[in-house]
């Protein structure tokens, strides 16, 4: 029990030097020369030792004795309060701090460490935030992946449970458990093994969908025509195009020079050869921007000052009659096509790379996969003019898919 009152040591600091305990190792010290201060006796391996805590004149009666346990912790833990490592004894306790130093320390080397961060918050802290990282249960984490799979969200199921599953090992790596509840599951206790998309828009399917998007410019707009018709023709990914600042573009001398850092796992950046209609509708994407610094600018008041991620599915989505939210839906205008994504978009330029004669290779490197190690060693030709061709043949091939005579839409238009 304490034996010291607030009162005892104010008189004490006063007095001739002495050592006062206040039980539990702690002890309030008036030494010969200088200030009065805490100290804490402890032994380690047998033997004493002895940690001053601070001075009195700047830590309380009730501080000291919370510093006093914070050290008691570490000796709990295996560390001396002395040692050089003693501070790196983390205070983590619940789930959320946990997943706070994940983020800090793992998940930022990602090139997209929100999308991560976004399914916690919205799939797991509220479940599980506030808990003892050490009292979660395999039943807790079988409760929220079923949770998420009943919503019909199969894929994100799968995620979260990567991701408690990555969250459990850091844990472990930290000292925080010895246990990994949600190593027990696998993906068919969750969403279920996933499929790889097999969509693609064939030759039939093109023009009607694209003259659907220029039929309806009311929920359709005419960026994002113009936004389909160059991922189209590109082969590009969808936060390549509608992240991408104009300073990336050379409109001059037809090239867009994607850096690194912004092509997906940050494999490789790539000059894209940009053929003849692809420059036009730049050109009146620049005029539709009103001097923005971005090619697809924010349309509302947002964080990021370009076009959301989920911007042209939501739209394509509008299209095929499903609603947002709570919205009551709108009526279908895809008729009998089959529901697709924006990243299908990306899946119909390969697949129409060898009808237009050329080869995979050249369709690889266009989209910027990753290619094999020994290639990427020594095969230093970036296929430039190759990949212009293929572009332009791309165009001329789809033109009269994209622009036909329904195309009554005024391109350079301000916003």
């Amino acid at each position: 029990m304490p034996n010291l009152t607030v009162k005892q040591v104010n008189i004490l600091a006063k007095g001739n030097p002495n050592k006062t305990s206040d039980g539990n190792g702690l002890s309030f010290v008036v030494p010969n020369r200088g200030e009065p201060y805490w100290s804490l006796r402890y032994s380690v391996n047998g033997k004493r030792r002895e940690k001053s805590l601070g001075k009195a004149r700047q830590i309380t009666l009730a501080e000291a004795r919370g510093l006093a346990e914070e050290e008691r912790t570490k000796l709990r833990e295996g560390l001396d309060p002395l040692s050089k490592f003693a501070g790196s004894v983390l205070n983590i306790r619940s789930m959320d701090e946990l997943f706070n130093d994940y983020y800090q320390n793992k998940l930022l080397r990602l090139v997209h460490p929100n999308i991560p961060k976004r399914k916690y918050q919205n799939d797991i802290s509220p479940y599980i935030g506030n808990m003892d990282v050490s009292n979660i249960t395999p039943i807790h984490v079988r409760n929220i992946i079923r949770s998420i799979a009943e919503s019909e969200r199969p894929s994100v199921s799968n995620d979260v449970l990567d991701l408690l599953n990555n969250l459990f090992k850091h844990a472990t790596q930290l000292g925080l458990t010895l246990n990994n509840p949600a190593s027990v599951f696998s993906y068919m206790d969750a969403g279920g093994q996933e499929k790889p998309r097999t969509r693609y828009l064939t030759l039939e399917e093109i023009k009607p969908i694209y003259e659907i998007f220029r039929q309806h410019p009311e929920s359709f707009t005419r960026d994002n025509y113009l936004a389909c018709c160059l991922l189209l023709v590109l082969g590009v990914r969808k936060n390549e195009l509608l992240q991408a600042p104009w300073a990336e573009f050379d409109l001059t001398n037809a090239v867009w020079h994607l850096p690194k850092n912004r092509t997906k796992k940050k494999y490789k950046g790539i000059d894209i050869p940009l053929p003849p209609i692809a420059l036009e509708w730049l050109q009146e994407l620049k005029v539709r921007g009103a001097g923005s610094d971005y090619v697809f600018p924010a349309r509302r008041r947002s964080k990021k000052p370009y076009m959301g991620s989920d911007t042209l599915n939501r739209a394509i989505d509008g299209l095929f009659g499903i609603a947002q939210g709570k919205k009551i839906p709108p009526p279908n205008r895809m008729d009998n096509i089959e529901h697709f994504t924006v990243h299908d978009l990306r899946r119909t330029f390969r697949s129409l790379v060898p009808k237009l004669g050329f080869s995979s290779e050249l369709g690889e490197r266009c989209l910027n996969h990753k290619i094999s190690r020994l290639d990427d060693t020594y095969n230093k030709y970036d296929y430039f003019k190759e990949r212009l061709e293929l572009h332009s043949k791309m165009c001329e091939f789809l033109q009269g898919h994209l622009q036909g005579p329904a195309d009554s839409t005024p391109k350079c238009t301000t916003r």
